[in-house]
């Protein structure tokens, strides 16, 4: 959800043109703009409320060289006690039993394991994993209903582990630069100065939701272990109660920004937006006006895919890159 894998051609063609070196990705999410980032050797600061956007960054931009080798893997793959929980808790709701029993035997031999960069990669390889294995990959409803025979849904949940931790190891690399992970509110995040500030908070709207952890909180919790969540055991899904967030009013919204502007005004500013977000478009320009000289919105040719039918009206938005410098 929100990611912007198809849109990062167009923000590094906003970006180039300025002098910049140290980027903070302010709301990291699958971590693929900082990822860009990254690879166009810039140092980036990459950051997210969610302890799985901050393991993803971990394990491929702040990690420079660490890998899980073939060793590793059969390590974490091994029988070992555990304390059962996701087989206990998540009885019938997502996976099978043999699966869950599988997830709760690498949580465990994760626990076990010392070095934070191949930590990072084991956790990330088991989300990745988990979202395979979940028809549309997302928690919001149990079962399989929608269970479309995808070769993904068909492997096993060990052989998506170790496809995933391939695929990690492979994107793995150094640029030269000092490149860190954080988990932290975008609005407590300590301030220091970043050349540029990439921006891309959950959008507000009137027609849907932009609540991140109910469609992920089973992958949320893999993440943190469920350390300092409450479960909410009354609701089938066995979701945790959201993080708090300004960005599911439209006023929160507004201050939030007119908040993060003013932290970063003496950054380059580039934000992701929908024109179907609130506040409009014109408002946007006006907060960034309030702490920047020069400010302009790039309109992006994109369609958002919301649900299944793209017949779907509110799956065509257009999409804004907001730039103040």
């Amino acid at each position: 959800m929100g990611s912007k894998s198809k849109l990062l051609d167009s923000i590094w063609e906003v970006s180039k043109d300025f002098e910049f070196n140290s980027v903070l990705d302010l709301f990291s999410g699958s971590g693929v703009v900082g990822y860009m980032y990254k690879c166009h050797g810039k140092e980036v600061t990459s950051n997210d409320y969610m302890a799985m956007a901050a393991t993803y960054a971990k394990a491929l931009i702040e990690n420079k060289d660490i890998v899980l080798s073939n060793r590793d893997v059969e390590r974490i793959l091994k029988q070992t006690d555990n304390d059962g929980f996701v087989e206990r808790v998540f009885k019938d709701l997502y996976f099978t039993d043999d699966e869950n029993r599988l997830i709760d035997n690498i949580r465990a031999n994760i626990k076990r394991m010392r070095n934070p960069h191949k930590k990072a990669i084991a956790k990330a390889a088991l989300i990745r994993a988990c979202m395979k294995k979940r028809p549309r990959g997302i928690f919001t409803y149990t079962g399989q209903r929608y269970n479309d025979g995808r070769q993904d849904l068909r492997k096993t949940m060990e052989e998506q582990f170790r496809e995933a931790v391939t695929v990690i190891n492979e994107a793995v690399f150094d640029n030269g630069q000092q490149c860190v992970s954080t988990w932290a509110d975008s609005l407590k995040l300590r301030k220091k100065h970043y050349d540029l500030v990439y921006i891309d908070p959950p959008y507000y709207t009137p027609q849907s939701d932009n609540e991140y952890v109910r469609r992920y909180h089973f992958v949320e919790g893999l993440a943190r272990d469920w350390n300092g969540v409450d479960i909410q055991k009354e609701t089938k899904t066995k979701k945790f109660k959201s993080y708090p967030t300004p960005f599911s009013t439209r006023d929160g919204a507004e201050e939030a920004f007119r908040a993060i502007f003013k932290k970063y005004a003496d950054s380059i500013l580039i934000v992701s937006y929908s024109s179907n977000s609130e506040p409009t478009k014109e408002e946007m320009l006006a907060l960034l006006s309030e702490v920047k000289e020069n400010v302009k919105v790039v309109p992006v040719d994109y369609t958002y895919s919301f649900g299944t039918r793209k017949s779907v009206k509110r799956n065509s938005v257009q999409e804004y890159l907001f730039v103040g410098w």
